[in-house]
């Protein structure tokens, strides 16, 4: 090789090594605001990277989908542990995402703890449009019991009287969804309405146990509407800070300023 030809063997690799940068350091944190349908409003935070040229930090957060349990949305009531309620991202006014309700599910502990032997398992879904324009899909699953005074140690359904029940599952879910808007429907979903009802009608073809919706899913939203989300979210408001009184004697002192050199 010949001497001084090659010119970039002391230097080092081009361009040298790049200082790590703190990623954390590019973001914000902002607030998930829940619908007012639920106790606790403030579900979390979320973080998103600061608006940078076209890219704009609201639009990174619009449409995230949320994964909440119940028993935080309900101020802790262990009862409703079991459901994870998805809220998704609408709309970012301040440092506040507002949400809307995006589906529900049930842990699958609970979902495994209700499937026992020696009892037949129902299941059946259904696709439905509330007065608002949602499209949801609903899945309901329910047990059959043993009635008190049986002395046989099974209760399976005939597959007929399972039919039967199906068909009541499907007409009730239908006419509790098309009656209301997604915000009532949550109402519903909420105390377990629906599962009870079917619960009482199905009882004369063959009596059922933990009826529940187990699942929701919203397959088509209408389009995008602030004054409907801020329906949603009933008394929402930005916090602005609270007006102060200030003591009587601060003011008079304010209002007579000293005079130099009277």
């Amino acid at each position: 090789m010949a001497v001084g030809k090659n010119k970039r063997i002391s230097k080092g690799k081009k361009g040298g090594k790049k200082k790590a940068a703190d990623p954390f350091a590019k973001k914000d944190w902002y607030d998930i605001k829940a619908p007012s349908v639920f106790t606790t409003r403030n579900v979390g935070k979320t973080l998103v990277t600061r608006t940078q040229g076209t890219k704009i930090a609201s639009e990174g957060l619009k449409h995230r989908v949320f994964e909440i349990s119940l028993a935080d949305l309900q101020g802790g009531d262990e009862d409703h542990a079991y459901r994870k309620i998805r809220l998704r991202a609408e709309d970012v006014q301040g440092k506040n995402v507002l949400t809307n309700f995006w589906g529900m599910n049930f842990t699958t502990d609970k979902l495994r703890s209700l499937v026992r032997k020696w009892q037949t398992l129902i299941e059946a879904h259904v696709d439905v449009k509330t007065t608002d324009n949602y499209t949801l899909r609903m899945f309901c699953i329910g047990f059959t019991k043993r009635r008190p005074n049986q002395v046989k140690r099974t209760c399976y359904a005939q597959s007929s009287q399972i039919r039967q029940i199906r068909r009541k599952m499907r007409e009730i879910m239908t006419a509790q969804a098309t009656s209301c808007d997604l915000k009532e429907l949550v109402q519903k979903f909420i105390p377990e309405m629906i599962g009870k009802e079917i619960e009482k009608s199905t009882s004369s073809i063959y009596p059922l146990q933990n009826v529940f919706i187990r699942k929701v899913k919203i397959l088509k939203a209408p389009k995008f509407d602030l004054g409907k989300l801020m329906e949603v979210h009933g008394d929402y408001s930005e916090d602005i800070g609270v007006k102060l009184e200030r003591p009587a004697e601060e003011t008079m002192a304010e209002a007579t300023p000293e005079v130099v050199g009277a």
